[in-house]
């Protein structure tokens, strides 16, 4: 799981096993965060759709979720805080960015803990490209 700023560029990233839900993993990686301050917006795809983690992120973080809703009855996100959504392809950008490192494109290390490091690595060689 990662968060990205506005540009692309990588802000907290997590590394995990395969079987914890995302919506679980978010205040993990906002805790991993290598800035100060919490982000004002998140946005997710449909899987943090959720009222516990909205209700979580606004109290504690003060941070408004923005996600598509799933199928349910009463809708939470309308139209205009939809829009940003589309801005998701830069979360996706960091991905492809991650995976021009070979060793991150297919998992080598057995340990998570060395599978993120190697991520944090390839986070710190694109902020430095970056910059």
């Amino acid at each position: 799981m990662a968060v990205t700023d506005r540009h692309g560029l990588p802000v907290a990233v997590c590394a995990a096993s395969a079987s914890p839900h995302e919506v679980t993993l978010v205040e993990k990686t906002l805790e991993a965060s290598c800035i100060s301050c919490a982000p004002s917006r998140l946005i997710g795809d449909k899987a943090y759709d959720s009222d516990g983690l909205d209700a979580k992120l606004a109290a504690v973080y003060g941070i408004e979720m923005i996600a598509p809703n799933r199928a349910r009855r009463r809708k939470t996100q309308d139209g205009r805080k939809l829009r940003r959504y589309k801005k998701r392809w830069k979360v996706e950008r960091l991905f492809a960015w991650l995976h021009n490192f070979r060793r991150l494109v297919v998992r080598y290390e057995y340990h998570a803990a060395n599978f993120l490091a190697f991520v944090q690595l390839g986070c710190a060689i694109i902020l430095l490209r970056r910059f």
